[in-house]
């Protein structure tokens, strides 16, 4: 567990790296519409794609998140299944117009080829002031382009005392040197 805890701190150096000297892979995708890193993913790319996913989520906006998504996205959260990106769309502006607070963190569990499982938890607050806390299993399917195809979650929602919060850093993006869920006993 430790050498996956030093690869996950790793990640934003990593990312900054893919940023800074992109492949002629990465150029190529990029003009094509693609999420970098792309499949087959090894554990580190696949680190780097679970905390994008946190931070794209953390940002809320229901306009950019479905945009790493194919056209034609296949999901199941909770007890909606749905398909397309303007279905997603749709789906995110429900449920960022009822969680407010959201913060998220996700944890990379394990991958495969095109594929990868995390576990999360997320908190919010409800228009009535009670709190929760979230806790989740993703599996998630990625085409060539580094898009995914296919998301299946199934959350559990705990409600917790405003006094139990864990997260508590200002909206957006999760500070790096935030504890991941694990370091949380999550």
């Amino acid at each position: 567990m430790n050498s996956l805890r030093r690869l996950a701190a790793a990640a934003p150096a990593a990312r900054s790296r893919l940023a800074a000297a992109p492949t002629a892979r990465t150029t190529r995708a990029l003009s094509d519409g693609a999420r970098p890193p792309l499949p087959p993913f090894t554990l580190e790319t696949a680190i780097q794609k679970v905390r994008a996913a946190e931070d794209a989520w953390n940002n809320r906006d229901a306009t950019k998140v479905p945009l790493a998504y194919t056209e034609d996205t296949r999901w199941r959260n909770r007890d909606e299944i749905f398909s397309g990106r303007a279905a997603v769309q749709a789906f995110l502006e429900r449920k960022w117009a009822k969680e407010h607070d959201y913060r998220l963190i996700k944890e990379y569990w394990a991958h495969a080829e095109n594929r990868i499982a995390v576990r999360f938890a997320y908190e919010y607050t409800t228009g009535a002031g009670e709190w929760y806390r979230a806790y989740g299993n993703e599996n998630w399917e990625f085409d060539e382009r580094g898009l995914m195809r296919t998301r299946h979650a199934s959350i559990n929602d705990l409600r917790i005392a405003e006094s139990e919060r864990l997260y508590t850093w200002e909206l957006g993006r999760r500070p790096d040197d935030h504890p991941s869920l694990s370091e949380l006993g999550l």
